[in-house]
């Protein structure tokens, strides 16, 4: 038996990608099984793994992980991407939960009505370059190190080039009056491990698209 992770979720980004956006990160080569029809969905639930009838799931350590959270944050803390005490952890905690949100609102975005799809998509941009942006902005020029807590990599960094990423997506040049996040986007995707998760061919997930709503909808009758 493989001692790698082994990630249970569908063919694309959804919930998992942080999950896999930082084991990429830690340098933590990891397996995926993927639900593909609502049977494999319906398989899992029956054997009883899900704890809560719900994906993600992860394998790890002889546990079944369910919840995201759970599940990153044990990530991060297994290995050191979670800071040195309660108080940094704290800080990556905010730092998080912010990008959290923000990822939220983009990865609902293909799943909503058209009619509503462009105003969503107004409130996006609006929201990172008012609410969220400028708050990472500002961390970075006010800590004046290249990480956003104490002086190394941190699950909070790999969240945040996450977000920078898609919100790339949704705008090209939406980090145009915020120079320190593109300094900081240039920086950490050059670290070895993100860069080689960035290449082509990497178990990153592309961006969600109608085929693979269709697919999401099938699967979890939505």
């Amino acid at each position: 038996m493989s001692g790698k992770p082994k990630l249970h979720y569908t063919k694309g980004r959804g919930k998992m990608e942080s999950i896999r956006w930082l084991l990429a990160a830690a340098g933590v080569e990891f397996e995926e099984e993927f639900i593909e029809t609502k049977e494999d969905l319906e398989k899992l639930r029956n054997d009883g793994v899900l704890m809560f009838q719900q994906v993600p799931m992860v394998e790890i350590d002889g546990m079944k992980m369910v919840q995201t959270r759970a599940i990153l944050s044990y990530i991060a803390a297994k290995y050191n991407l979670y800071g040195k005490d309660l108080k940094e952890r704290a800080w990556i905690d905010m730092y998080v939960e912010g990008t959290t949100d923000l990822m939220g609102m983009i990865m609902y975005l293909p799943f909503q009505p058209a009619d509503t799809k462009e105003k969503n998509l107004a409130l996006i941009i609006e929201r990172a370059t008012t609410r969220y942006f400028p708050v990472y902005e500002k961390a970075l020029k006010d800590h004046g190190h290249d990480y956003l807590v104490g002086n190394k990599l941190s699950w909070a960094d790999i969240h945040l080039l996450e977000a920078i990423l898609m919100a790339e997506e949704c705008k090209p040049d939406i980090l145009s009056a915020f120079p320190l996040l593109q300094a900081f986007k240039g920086r950490t995707s050059n670290i070895p491990t993100i860069k080689k998760f960035l290449q082509p061919g990497s178990q990153r997930k592309p961006p969600t698209d109608e085929k693979f709503v269709a697919t999401v909808r099938k699967i979890f009758n939505i």
